[in-house]
């Protein structure tokens, strides 16, 4: 049995840290979690203790440490290849990646106008133009992939790149961001995985206050 440890922070507002956690979980892969919170102004000194970059999250894999979304993701994949972590189909991987590589370093204007808040009242604020910019782009990046697979997720079945837009599907839902109803068919497949309901009950329950990410 490979012993797995995920340091994360607050699940309330740890969009980075949502990403491996529903992977893993999502996918039926056993991991501990430790959870480290956001809660003093400079960041919390324990997270350097046990992380090189100083953030979260972080995997544990008896001993050796692997940060930062995407690469946790990977990692396990590797470690359970029969988990659908990745796509099976060699072009769907590559597609899965370029995707979750655009989540990655894109998207500027929806993350620092809609950062993510699962406590916070579903109203619709007034957003710059280039928000929805990056809106029409999720959406069509969702729709290629459902179209190309039949759906219900990205690639047929859960994987790491629905993971990967997790928090987009949180952000879409609590700034009621006009989306289409295709786009909101497939949220609700997102939000309606026992995965999902887990991390956000917990999230709904943490009362750490960020105010920087209480938009």
């Amino acid at each position: 049995m490979e012993k797995l440890t995920l340091y994360i922070g607050n699940k309330n507002y740890s969009s980075w840290s949502f990403r491996p956690w529903i992977a893993l979980q999502g996918c039926g892969v056993a991991f501990e979690e430790v959870l480290i919170p956001f809660d003093f102004p400079a960041g919390n000194p324990q997270i350097r203790e046990v992380s090189p970059t100083g953030k979260v999250p972080m995997l544990d894999h008896r001993g050796f440490k692997i940060w930062e979304s995407l690469a946790i993701i990977e990692y396990v994949a590797e470690l359970f290849p029969d988990a659908g972590l990745l796509p099976a189909d060699r072009q769907a991987r590559a597609l899965a990646r370029s995707y979750s590589m655009e989540m990655l370093s894109g998207f500027s204007a929806l993350r620092s106008n809609c950062p993510m808040n699962m406590r916070r009242p579903v109203s619709r604020p007034e957003l710059p133009e280039e928000v929805m910019t990056d809106v029409a782009r999720i959406e069509t990046i969702w729709h290629e992939a459902r179209s190309r697979s039949g759906g219900p997720f990205l690639f047929g079945a859960f994987s790491g790149a629905d993971a990967m837009f997790a928090p987009v599907v949180s952000r879409f839902e609590r700034y009621d961001i006009a989306v289409s109803d295709e786009t909101k068919a497939y949220m609700a497949a997102m939000k309606a995985l026992p995965a999902w309901r887990k991390w956000e009950e917990a999230a709904l329950k943490e009362t750490w206050i960020v105010p920087e990410d209480d938009a």
